[in-house]
Order: C-alpha cells, then sequence, then structure tokens
C-alpha cells in the first residue's frame, strides 16, 4: 500500500468514527503493519490536505478526530439553534481550580473560593463528564481528590493540560474556562451529538480509590 493510499483509509476511518480515533486504534487499520510513527506522520500529511477547508483533523486527548473549524459555527448553529448548557460562576470557578490545582479535594477548592461549594456543583461536573475522582487524601476523612478527566480536554479540543491558558487568578481562570466552554465540543463529522444536560440532583456519591495523582497532571 503506498502513502495515498493508507491516507485514504484514515481519512475514511476517521470521518466515519463516532469519537477520536488513537493512533494504537488506527495501526488495526494496516494489520499493525505500519508503526506509530508512520501513522503520525501520514496523519500531519493529511492535515495539512484539509488546512484550507471548514473542516480540519485535530488530535486531542483521546486520539485525533475530524471537526468543524470554530468560525462555522455560527452557520452551523442555525441547524440545531437549541441554546448549550450555561454554567453558574461558581461552577465555572470550581472547574477552574480542579484543572489548574488538581488534584484537589472539596476542602482545597472551599478553601481557595472561601465559601461552601455545593455538592450540586460537584455533581454537575461529574456528570458532565468532567471530573472524576482519582483517589483519597491520606489525612482525617480521606477526602476524595478531584482532577479533570480526557473528557474534559476533548470537549475544549485540548491534547493536554499544557494547552490551557495561563492565568493566575482564579477568576481570570474561570472566565478563561467560560471563554472556552463556548467553543466546546466543536461539530465532528461523525454523529455524536448527545442530549441537553439535565439539571442535576444535589446529589454526592463517593468513589473508593487507592489515592493517585491525575494521570493527566503530567
Amino acid at each position: 500500500m503506498n502513502t495515498a493510499e493508507a491516507k485514504r483509509v484514515l481519512e475514511a476511518a476517521l470521518i466515519c468514527s463516532p469519537q477520536p480515533l488513537p493512533v494504537r486504534d488506527m495501526r488495526v487499520l494496516f494489520q499493525d503493519a505500519l508503526g506509530a510513527d508512520t501513522v503520525k506522520s501520514l496523519l500531519l500529511d493529511l492535515q495539512n490536505d484539509w488546512a484550507q477547508r471548514s473542516v480540519e483533523l485535530v488530535n486531542v486527548a483521546t486520539g485525533w478526530r475530524f471537526q468543524s473549524r470554530p468560525e462555522m459555527r455560527e452557520y452551523l448553529d442555525r441547524l440545531h439553534p437549541e441554546k448549550p448548557p450555561r454554567y453558574s460562576r461558581a461552577t465555572l470557578e470550581t472547574l477552574a481550580i480542579i484543572a489548574y490545582r488538581q488534584p484537589a479535594t472539596r476542602g482545597d477548592m472551599e478553601e481557595i473560593r472561601g465559601v461552601t461549594i455545593s455538592a450540586m456543583i460537584i455533581k454537575q461536573l461529574e456528570d458532565r463528564g468532567w471530573i472524576e475522582v482519582i483517589g483519597h487524601r491520606e489525612t482525617v476523612g480521606r477526602p476524595a481528590l478531584f482532577a479533570t478527566t480526557r473528557q474534559f480536554l476533548d470537549d475544549l479540543g485540548l491534547s493536554s493540560l499544557d494547552q490551557l491558558p495561563l492565568a493566575d487568578d482564579p477568576v481570570q481562570r474561570a472566565e478563561l474556562l467560560a471563554s472556552l466552554t463556548q467553543l466546546e465540543d466543536p461539530a465532528p463529522l461523525a454523529d455524536t451529538s448527545a442530549p441537553d444536560s439535565p439539571d442535576i440532583p444535589p446529589i454526592s456519591p463517593e468513589a473508593s480509590t487507592e489515592t493517585g495523582d491525575s494521570p493527566l497532571a503530567n
């Protein structure tokens, strides 16, 4: 198989996939005959091929995907005029603390914000798939340690936490995340639409896991 044929195979798989594809899955397309470095090189070539089009090939936390360019959203939203879920300032500030200071306990968040954090906020972020319990701090009460998920990065179109905008002030961080969430989940070429996020009741289940650091923190 020559380079052009391999790129066509990758292109078809990525366009038809309902979720991002990691390199290891794309190697299966060629029965592992192509190494990871070769597949990555082909993806970069394919990315350049689509550089002047209305959709782009991007690398997010869980793999590669085609998605509409941000400047197309104004027009695509006309097909689905329903408003995306809005998040309160308290929710975004809590998310910002976790994203920039992870792993963090609820006590850490409350100390930084200076107010009690509602269990509904934590549950809303968990149900949205943006945060998860990754362990427990070895102290009195063994409070849960929260970190962001790969879904959080995917929805913001980021491949790693290093790509989060730089900011020192917690309020500024929340504002930056607010601007990012307005651009979240650019329309993929495959149909991956999800139902609107419902109002989340104030329930706060705790997972039982061993203490650990965020797998995305490095």
